[in-house]
């Protein structure tokens, strides 16, 4: 004989009722057993196991209140443990949630992370110093909050300092080729970045010993006002330049390129100047 309605519907509420007390009877059970494994993971600094009970916690727990102190605690500590590992951008990142949070020392969180930017900031810089400037602008990527952060303005000038210091390279590089000796000494000056003087530390030397060169063999020339019969002036300039670029001393390419112009270099006091071997007419 078939139940009556009413009867197969009380029955169906006592099923249900049962298994909705079934299962939180199993939450209860399972949020009371939460507690001793979220200590357990901070004894054994687990701190990902730690953080995943805190939130298992938190979502069982009936009066919204989860763990906030102990899931505060998860975070700083794992922070600390991705820091010391290496892995940055992970620590910074779970860091900047423990501040969001509101909960524990909060002014100890926020001086920690400055800690920290200040630390990657200060790698950044050394990195860029020794010429690795796409390293340290990655290092710094992560870091970058807006375009007017004082990140995104250091990046800025960490790029600007390095292309100004490349273009005046290659521009020396040109100067030295043209052998624009005096030039290319002003171009050397402008180089502010360790590297690049680094760099151009033996182009400075060959400009250098060039401009004493210079120096040297213009010291034994004569005004032409004095004697009409003196080689001076442009043509024994390029004379006495092509025998350095030879490789020959100051004096002997002095000496040298006298006498391919037809002169012989006599002295004259403190000064030696190249004078014609046969007087002018």
């Amino acid at each position: 004989m078939a139940a009556p309605r009413h009867l197969l519907l009380r029955l169906w509420g006592l099923g249900t009722l049962g298994m909705v007390l079934s299962i939180a009877t199993g939450a209860y059970w399972w949020e009371k057993q939460l507690p001793q494994q979220l200590q357990s993971a901070i004894n054994a600094s687990d701190y990902e196991a730690c953080i995943r009970t805190s939130e298992q916690l938190a979502a069982l727990r009936w009066l919204g209140d989860g763990a906030p102190e102990e899931q505060a605690l998860c975070r700083q500590k794992h922070a600390a443990q991705l820091w010391e590992e290496g892995h940055t951008i992970a620590a910074l990142a779970l860091q900047q949630q423990l501040i969001a949070s509101g909960h524990g020392d909060l002014d100890i969180h926020r001086q920690t992370l400055d800690r920290w930017q200040q630390s990657l900031k200060d790698q950044a810089v050394a990195l860029f110093r020794e010429g690795e400037l796409q390293k340290a602008l990655d290092l710094l990527d992560p870091l970058k909050g807006h375009a007017r952060s004082s990140v995104s303005q250091l990046s800025a000038t960490l790029m600007e300092i390095w292309n100004r210091n490349q273009l005046e390279q290659l521009r020396l590089v040109q100067l030295v080729e043209q052998e624009r000796w005096w030039e290319a000494l002003d171009s050397l000056n402008k180089l502010d970045h360790p590297w690049w003087q680094q760099e151009a530390r033996a182009t400075r030397q060959q400009v250098e010993n060039a401009i004493q060169a210079l120096d040297a063999a213009q010291e034994h020339q004569q005004h032409p006002a004095v004697h009409a019969d003196v080689i001076s002036g442009d043509a024994l300039d390029a004379a006495v330049q092509d025998q350095l670029r030879q490789g020959l001393d100051p004096w002997t390419a002095f000496s040298t390129g006298c006498s391919h112009l037809g002169g012989r270099v006599e002295e004259d006091g403190p000064e030696s100047f190249c004078r014609r071997t046969s007087p002018s007419p």
